[in-house]
């Protein structure tokens, strides 16, 4: 059922090279495609799983069928919720059921693996150094480093009008100061992309959604530096997906 599980991991950076692209493919089902995930989880439906693979893909389907699974399944029927809550509160049940499924895996094969306490620790803190899922879908990440993100939107608009604010790559935004450089850039290290979880590098173009006020890669959201030029207000795929919904 889970698609390239079958190279499993044995060994710590192993665990955790599954562990996060899993995390990016749950991600991107619940920000980037959004709508599909929505569309695809139709109550009408019998009991469907989101799973993410290693290959940072992911997928709604049917549980596994044989017992007991060869990986911790995740949570069953998430679609039989889907009409009956906000989108919102919905897709953030969705995360959380998402975060704990990622390190039932993760631990299981360290169970399955034998790593000892230290192993363990290492593999959680690795772990732990990245964004929870619903921490990326709820917007929660953004607000741990909301002063950062505000002086992010203050210095990439030095030499943009109104309307464009946010559409600079964060590595244009520099001071001629070293010293601030370097201030500037321990602040900015901190944002995480609203679509892939990362954090922020210096020589990547970023765009920011005018609507919820999240960073992306332009890679993330397919938005060149060109492109952006001719934006007048940039609405990530969630938004987007929210708006035309009835």
């Amino acid at each position: 059922m889970d698609g390239d599980a079958h190279c499993n991991p044995r060994t710590v950076e192993d665990v955790f090279r599954d562990f996060k692209g899993r995390h990016a493919g749950l991600i991107k089902a619940l920000t980037i495609d959004v709508e599909e995930f929505y569309q695809r989880c139709d109550p009408e439906k019998e009991n469907l799983c989101l799973y993410g693979f290693p290959s940072e893909q992911w997928d709604v389907n049917l549980p596994a069928e044989e017992v007991p699974p060869e990986i911790p399944e995740p949570a069953l029927g998430i679609n039989f919720a889907r009409d009956g809550m906000q989108e919102k509160d919905w897709l953030a049940l969705v995360a959380v059921h998402g975060d704990a499924w990622l390190l039932s895996v993760a631990y299981y094969f360290g169970a399955r693996f034998d790593f000892d306490k230290a192993d363990r620790k290492r593999l959680f803190d690795m772990i732990n150094d990245l964004p929870t899922i619903f921490e990326v879908v709820t917007g929660a990440a953004k607000k741990q480093v909301t002063d950062k993100s505000s002086v992010l939107n203050h210095s990439s608009t030095k030499s943009k009008s109104n309307s464009k604010t946010g559409k600079l790559s964060m590595g244009q935004a520099k001071d001629k100061n070293e010293e601030g450089d370097e201030e500037e850039e321990d602040e900015h290290s901190e944002t995480l992309c609203g679509a892939c979880g990362e954090n922020y590098a210096s020589d990547e173009f970023w765009i920011c959604c005018d609507l919820c006020e999240r960073w992306f890669h332009g890679n993330c959201v397919k938005i060149t530096p060109a492109r952006a030029e001719h934006i007048k207000q940039y609405k990530c795929p969630s938004c987007s997906s929210k708006r035309a919904r009835p």
